[in-house]
């Protein structure tokens, strides 16, 4: 009696990780129809591959510690910016605000180089993290992933950026606000990860159209 409980406790346990698993990557896994004559477990198919099943867990398990790590950021702007984290950019529209930890080097889930809040009057949400990379990456840093692109730019101190070929064509202040230079940096490849607020385009997709509301702060 004891092993059937166990065995009917574990079954459970792996639906609950697979329905966590399609979550994650936005997508609702599919509810088989009822067969009429079950077939021998040996000749039963998941209908998924072995190796998706395994990445699609995987990224949830990623995802749930991404959370947990960066959970003190979520609504809280200050503690972010108490851990280094720095404007990079004003509001993008569909995307957010970016601030950027510059001491965070390479790529780790849990330690987003870049995090991307929205605003409401006096109220930060944060939205997204975004890893950047020079080229596209030879293996995605994340099962799916998909990449998006940021072009040579001067950024300044405040959060202003022009688009640059060269460090030599930025000017020493914002032209829009007289800040002060900060850095420039070459053609970019962009990767977002919408962690902490629901985006219908996808996880990883650049804009998200949820933002719009936030577009005007």
């Amino acid at each position: 009696m004891r092993r059937a409980i166990l065995i009917t406790l574990a079954a459970a346990i792996l639906a609950a990780t697979g329905w966590a698993a399609s979550w994650a990557l936005g997508t609702e896994p599919a509810r088989p129809a009822p067969a009429a004559h079950p077939a021998p477990a040996a000749h039963q198919h998941s209908g998924q591959p072995a190796a998706a099943i395994t990445d699609s867990r995987g990224l949830a398990t990623q995802l749930a510690r991404a959370r947990l790590a960066t959970a003190r950021y979520a609504t809280d702007l200050h503690a972010a910016k108490a851990d280094g984290y720095q404007i990079l950019t004003r509001m993008i529209p569909d995307m957010g605000w970016h601030f950027l930890n510059p001491t965070i080097q390479g790529f780790h889930v849990t330690r987003p180089p870049i995090l991307v809040y929205e605003r409401h009057g006096r109220s930060w949400q944060l939205g997204a993290f975004e890893w950047v990379f020079p080229t596209k990456p030879a293996t995605p840093p994340l099962p799916g992933a998909t990449y998006g692109s940021f072009g040579a730019a001067c950024h300044y101190k405040d959060g202003t950026f022009v688009f640059a070929a060269s460090q030599e064509l930025c000017a020493k202040r914002s032209p829009q606000t007289g800040a002060a230079f900060n850095f420039w940096h070459p053609d970019l490849v962009t990767l977002h990860v919408w962690l902490w607020y629901p985006n219908p385009a996808g996880l990883y997709n650049g804009t998200n159209p949820y933002i719009q509301p936030f577009n005007r702060g």
